[in-house]
């Protein structure tokens, strides 16, 4: 047991939990299961805290650990027809309309693969580089930009693109 290893973790911990936690939520579309999932990837890499070549290693390992987690969870987990798939068409008052807007994008996100929405939300929710996002993602830069792109063209079938930042519409 290093103790500058664990002050450095525990430091880690206190600094980036509620980012961390945003994080899981943009993955598993759930703010319980997003804490759930923060805990259980921080508590997988506690254990391998020591190997770690550096601290800032320590952010990317995490969220690799995450984004692995969360796509394990979804394959054991049972994904019955939900009667909220089909939803009326909005009616919405202006002043909800940017919340009317998140919901929608949150929605149609978990109608994402799960590698399709990790390459999202780690290129534009977290503002990601596609070098690191594929290091993450254990894949090719190839493939971060292929899941990217299909997840874009799947929100444009959305008719979301209005509730996609301005720096997303660029690329399409």
């Amino acid at each position: 047991m290093d103790p500058g290893r664990d002050h450095e973790f525990a430091e880690f911990v206190d600094g980036r939990f509620t980012a961390l936690q945003r994080f899981g939520y943009l993955l598993t579309g759930e703010w319980h299961l997003a804490e759930d999932l923060v805990q259980t990837s921080l508590t997988k890499v506690w254990f391998h805290r020591n190997s770690l070549r550096s601290g800032t290693a320590l952010e990317s390992y995490t969220r690799t650990v995450m984004v692995n987690t969360s796509t394990q969870w979804w394959r054991r987990k049972w994904r019955g027809e939900t009667p909220t798939e089909q939803l009326p068409e909005r009616h919405a008052n202006e002043q909800y309309g940017t919340v009317d807007d998140r919901d929608l994008l949150l929605r149609a996100l978990n109608s994402l693969p799960r590698r399709t929405r990790a390459a999202l939300v780690l290129r534009y929710f977290e503002d990601l580089p596609e070098a690191e996002i594929a290091q993450i993602m254990g894949c090719s830069v190839g493939t971060v930009k292929s899941n990217v792109s299909r997840g874009l063209a799947k929100l444009r079938e959305h008719e979301l693109i209005t509730a996609i930042p301005a720096t997303v519409q660029k690329e399409g």
